[in-house]
């Protein structure tokens, strides 16, 4: 599968699996390809700290709307509003980005955005699910966002649990990277 080849791709795995950059890698690819892509990073939909099922959720309906108020993580509020073009591929990284009515809205902006001239009853839509040892996650995550995120982990994992125990992206992606995740309890064996 070749990931600068689709219309729309959604990039998930808990905080620190690589998620951001591999978009990052995936839309260089795409410009040095002639295809320049957006990139949509599901935590400019976070309502903050305790907000990942809600930006997880928000995302279908910023590709509805194809636009959304990205939030201000400072100011902690929603502020500048951006608009998705509909003629640049989309890459779409974020914890929550990968769920059924995430898929299914990529799929309907995919086939009304005209994407690189091209209108198509049929876009091409990936999804790619990270997986990475706990241990290196939370060892980048802190390594790259420090003492701004560190005292959120615990908090932000234990939503992770529930949003992925809810929707198990991983069985949704059309591909895995990083060992399969286990069942929930059996990584204590």
């Amino acid at each position: 599968m070749r990931l600068i080849e689709a219309d729309v791709l959604l990039i998930d795995g808990r905080s620190g699996s690589g998620k951001t950059r591999l978009a990052a890698q995936v839309a260089s690819a795409c410009a040095a390809a002639g295809r320049p892509a957006q990139v949509l990073h599901v935590e400019a939909l976070y309502p903050g700290w305790d907000g990942l099922a809600e930006g997880s959720e928000a995302l279908a309906a910023a590709l509805r709307s194809g636009a959304y108020r990205v939030y201000d993580w400072i100011a902690e509020q929603f502020g500048t509003r951006e608009r998705i073009a509909p003629r640049a591929p989309l890459v779409i990284e974020g914890c929550g980005a990968i769920t059924a009515a995430n898929l299914a809205a990529a799929r309907d902006w995919a086939a009304g955005a005209d994407v690189a001239g091209r209108r198509s009853a049929d876009p091409l839509v990936r999804s790619v699910w990270l997986e990475v040892d706990v241990e290196v996650r939370k060892r980048r995550a802190l390594d790259r966002d420090g003492d701004v995120y560190a005292p959120h982990w615990d908090r932000w994992a234990a939503q992770e649990e529930a949003l992925y125990a809810r929707h198990r992206p991983w069985q949704l992606a059309d591909r895995t990277i990083g060992p399969r995740p286990e069942p929930r309890g059996l990584r204590s064996l």
